[in-house]
C-alpha cells in the first residue's frame, strides 16, 4: 500500500471534495449502502457467522468432516474440516467462508498454509444472492440463477485444485487453541460476530459512495461496460446494472464473472476477516480473479448446452 499511498490519498481527497460539493447525493448513497446491507447482508450472513463460530468453539465440526477427509486431502491437500467450511460458504455467501477460515486458524485447527489454500475455494457467494437476488430478481429467470450458481461452485472447486500446492515463505504453525472443548464464551462470540458484520456494512456503504464518485468516469463507457466496472467494485450494484444493460446469456456471463470475483468491496470484507492470517492482498485478489475466469468459462459451457 505504501507504493500507492500518494495515488490513494489523491483519490480519497477527490471523494471528499465530491461529498462536500454534493452532500445530499452522498448522504442518499450512504443510506442506500446501509439499506442494502441491512435488508440483504445482515439477515442472511449474521446468523451463519454466529452459529458457525459456536460450532467451531465446541470442537465438534472435525467429527462432521471426517467423511470428507480423503477427498479434501487428495484434491486440495487441506484438512477434512475445509470441506465443512466450503459447504457453509456456498450456503451462506460472502464473507462467511473467509471468517470461518480465520476462526479455524485462530483456534489452532489449521495452519497458515492450510488457510491460504482454503481461501481459494472457500470464499464464495450464496444461493440467496445468486438465485434469489440475481437470477429471479434481476435477470427474471430462475434458470439463469441456477446456471450462475453451478458455474460459481464448480469454478471454486477448480480454483482449489489450482492452488493446492501453493507454498508460502513462512508456514506459521496453527495457533494455540484458546477455547476448551464444549466450553464456549457466548458473549465473546456474539461481540465478535457483531463487530464483523458491522465492518461489512461499513465497507458496503463506503463503496456505494465510491461508485457514485466514479460515475462521471464510468459514464464515458458504454452502459454494459459500466455495469461490469461497477461490479468489479461492488457486486450488487454491478449485477443490477448488468441486468438492465445486457440481454440474456451475455448478462449471465457478465454476472458470473462479477459474482465470482466478488468485487473490491467483498474482497476487502474478506481481507478484514483474514487479518490475523496476514493474508497477502495480491494473493487473495489473484485467487478471486482465477475463480472468476473458471466460473465464467463453465457458465459459457452450460449456456451452450442448455440454450
Amino acid at each position: 500500500m505504501k507504493k500507492y499511498s500518494f495515488i490513494l490519498s489523491l483519490f480519497v481527497l477527490y471523494v471528499i471534495v465530491n461529498m462536500v460539493l454534493s452532500p445530499e447525493l452522498y448522504i442518499k448513497q450512504t443510506l442506500n449502502g446501509i439499506t442494502a446491507w441491512a435488508f440483504n447482508v445482515l439477515p442472511s450472513v449474521l446468523p451463519f457467522m454466529l452459529l458457525t463460530k459456536i460450532l467451531s468453539s465446541l470442537g465438534e465440526i472435525e467429527k462432521f468432516s471426517k467423511i470428507f477427509s480423503k477427498p479434501s486431502s487428495k484434491l486440495f491437500k487441506t484438512p477434512a474440516i475445509s470441506s465443512y467450511v466450503f459447504f457453509i460458504s456456498i450456503l451462506s455467501g460472502y464473507p462467511v467462508g473467509a471468517k470461518m477460515t480465520a476462526d479455524l486458524y485462530e483456534t489452532g485447527k489449521i495452519s497458515k498454509s492450510d488457510a491460504f489454500k482454503m481461501t481459494s475455494f472457500c470464499s464464495t457467494s450464496g444461493p440467496m444472492f445468486i438465485i434469489g437476488a440475481v437470477g429471479i430478481g434481476m435477470l427474471k429467470n430462475v434458470t439463469y440463477g441456477y446456471i450462475i450458481m453451478i458455474a460459481h461452485i464448480v469454478g471454486a472447486l477448480l480454483n482449489g485444485l489450482l492452488y493446492r500446492s501453493i507454498k508460502i515463505k513462512s508456514n506459521t504453525p496453527a495457533l494455540k487453541n484458546k477455547e476448551s472443548k464444549n466450553n464456549i464464551d457466548l458473549s465473546g462470540i456474539v461481540l465478535d460476530s457483531a463487530l464483523s458484520i458491522i465492518s461489512v456494512g461499513t465497507i458496503i456503504a463506503i463503496f456505494f459512495v465510491i461508485i457514485t464518485s466514479l460515475s462521471p468516469i464510468f459514464s464515458l463507457f458504454p452502459s454494459h461496460i459500466t455495469g461490469i466496472l461497477e461490479g468489479i467494485i461492488e457486486i450488487t450494484k454491478g449485477c443490477y446494472d448488468i441486468s438492465s444493460s445486457l440481454n440474456g446469456i451475455w448478462a449471465v456471463v457478465a454476472c458470473t464473472f462479477v459474482i465470482s470475483f466478488g468485487g473490491i468491496s467483498t474482497i476487502l470484507q474478506s481481507i478484514t476477516m483474514l487479518n490475523k492470517l496476514d493474508m497477502p492482498i495480491k494473493l487473495f485478489v489473484l485467487q478471486k480473479f482465477t475463480h472468476a475466469v473458471f466460473a465464467t468459462i463453465i457458465s459459457i459451457i452450460l449456456l451452450f448446452i442448455f440454450f
